[in-house]
């Protein structure tokens, strides 16, 4: 039995789409609320059961951005992209005036706990589910039926919701954020809708990298180094006094 068909239908893409959309709330809310790093055993569960899903209903290889083909590309834009957000986070570690912004509670983590975090929660917990539901299958699943502009716009907006949960006591845990938008409801409200903007814009970097590329990897790579080294830099700071 093959596993896909070389040109999936609409009904079939539509109830993908839906599927995925109730499997990743699913997912936000017991990452969320349920016993500490579900994400770390449910995502790649979750991303495999997607992919397979996907597969199932008539997306390629390519579609995903898992071809083999675009894996070379791909890998040199990785490479590129944690050695931009290196030069980026070092800069802004060594200026007093953006070095608040990575004052924050969650990630003032002894140094090994923050290598962990780093090197296995962030890529098995957090990167590998949200870059193959977002800049895999659903950007494929879209892009099928109505191209690449829209697939990026639909991948991005959701990525940028998938963030609401995550970022409901921002402003307490983050120095910058509190400082900038309070910690009543109000700023509350603004630093969401804040967080949801900024990643949905970031959604768009992930999917035009992945664009450019044509592979998954290149988004990823530029996922983890902004959340695992963003995540090594703040636990480093929190360790060490300046004059």
């Amino acid at each position: 039995m093959t596993l896909r068909s070389p040109h999936p239908s609409r009904k079939r893409l539509i109830l993908l789409f839906g599927a995925v959309l109730l499997v990743l709330a699913a997912v936000n809310v017991a990452d969320k609320y349920g016993p500490r790093h579900t994400g770390l055993v449910a995502g790649p569960l979750v991303a495999l059961g997607l992919i397979v899903l996907a597969r199932r209903a008539g997306l390629t290889w390519h579609d995903l951005g898992m071809s083999k083909r675009t894996l070379l590309p791909g890998l040199k834009y990785a490479v590129g992209a944690v050695l931009a957000v290196a030069v980026v986070y070092a800069i802004g570690a060594a200026l007093p005036w953006t070095r608040p912004a990575f004052h924050d509670v969650r990630y003032h983590l002894h140094m090994s706990a923050a290598l962990m975090t780093a090197f296995i929660v962030v890529p098995l917990g957090t990167v590998l589910l949200e870059e193959v539901a977002f800049r895999g299958v659903l950007l494929g699943m879209v892009r099928r039926h109505r191209g690449a502009t829209w697939a990026s716009i639909t991948s991005s907006v959701l990525f940028g919701l998938w963030h609401i949960l995550p970022s409901l006591r921002l402003n307490h845990a983050n120095q910058a954020v509190g400082a900038a938008f309070g910690t009543d409801l109000a700023g509350r409200v603004l630093a969401i809708a804040g967080v949801v903007a900024f990643t949905a814009l970031a959604g768009l970097l992930l999917c035009e990298l992945r664009r450019r590329s044509g592979s998954i990897l290149a988004a990823a790579a530029l996922h983890w180094a902004t959340n695992g080294m963003g995540l090594l830099v703040a636990a480093f700071l929190a360790t060490v006094r300046f004059a």
